[in-house]
């Protein structure tokens, strides 16, 4: 009996003994596995988005007699490719607010569908079902929420890689005043009458600020716009002559379908550049 109690505790060691081998050797496998697939670049931690790849140019927009008006163009570059012509960069996040984002496109979805769950969480907890008495957030909060959002990215080193421009109505009790806002990808917030980003605040900015007058009526601040866009298109490789232009006014909002600029290349600068092929390229 104690010869068989004995080789029972042996077969039960032997047996403890091989099931650790067999796991550490299964773990030197999965170790050596992963150190591999990591080394070629198929494993990765935490990622974050380092530089903006698929990429929309300028945004503009402006506050003229009865609202606010927001434009931009469709294109989507990748890289330094013109890839993408249908990206819509204007977007209406809530009944009385709009959005019109530059820079990384990704990111800019990601801002529409949380400001768009958001304005559908709010409706679902509304105590109406009538639209017209629902309590929907007003151009000013959506800007104020959206500096925390990206400041609150920003402090995680996790930026969302936007400049986001928002028209529409801010409440001061119990008037409305039109409002338009900046936010950038680090949380820095203005308001003003005009305001452009990316290359637009180089090239379009001067002309919009040098024709600003309070009394714009809407054909005048949409032309002035279609000036500005057109400027772009001359001078920003990353821009395109299909554009929309949007609207807040205290009727609601318009977003008006992509159409093309009349454009012209017979400036005599376009025709006979100064630094000419033909010649040893000086001025």
């Amino acid at each position: 009996m104690y010869q068989s109690l004995l080789l029972k505790r042996t077969a039960i060691y032997t047996a403890t003994f091989f099931l650790v081998i067999l796991r550490s050797m299964l773990s030197c496998a999965a170790t050596s596995e992963t150190s591999a697939l990591a080394s070629s670049g198929q494993v990765h931690g935490t990622q974050r988005t380092t530089q903006p790849i698929v990429t929309g140019t300028s945004v503009l927009g402006i506050k003229y007699k009865d609202g606010v008006m927001l434009a931009a163009d469709t294109l989507c570059s990748y890289g330094s490719m013109a890839k993408y012509k249908d990206a819509r960069r204007l977007v209406a996040v809530n009944p009385v607010t709009l959005i019109g984002g530059g820079g990384d496109y990704s990111d800019f979805q990601a801002i529409t569908d949380l400001l768009q769950r958001n304005a559908l969480e709010d409706k679902c907890l509304s105590d109406t079902l009538y639209s017209e008495e629902l309590s929907t957030e007003c151009a000013k909060e959506i800007w104020n929420y959206l500096r925390s959002v990206m400041y609150n990215r920003r402090n995680k080193m996790n930026p969302l890689w936007n400049d986001i421009v928002v028209a529409g109505f801010a409440n001061d009790g119990s008037t409305r005043t039109p409002f338009l806002g900046f936010v950038d990808k680090i949380g820095t917030t203005y308001e003003d009458t005009v305001i452009a980003t990316g290359f637009g605040s180089y090239l379009a900015l001067p002309i919009m600020r040098e024709k600003y007058r309070e009394d714009l009526e809407e054909g005048e601040a949409r032309a002035l716009l279609e000036d500005c866009l057109r400027v772009l298109f001359y001078r920003d490789c990353r821009a395109l002559n299909r554009i929309q232009i949007a609207k807040v006014t205290a009727d609601g909002l318009l977003i008006s379908d992509p159409y093309e600029l009349d454009t012209s290349w017979n400036s005599a600068s376009f025709v006979t550049p100064k630094g000419g092929i033909d010649g040893d390229g000086g001025w």
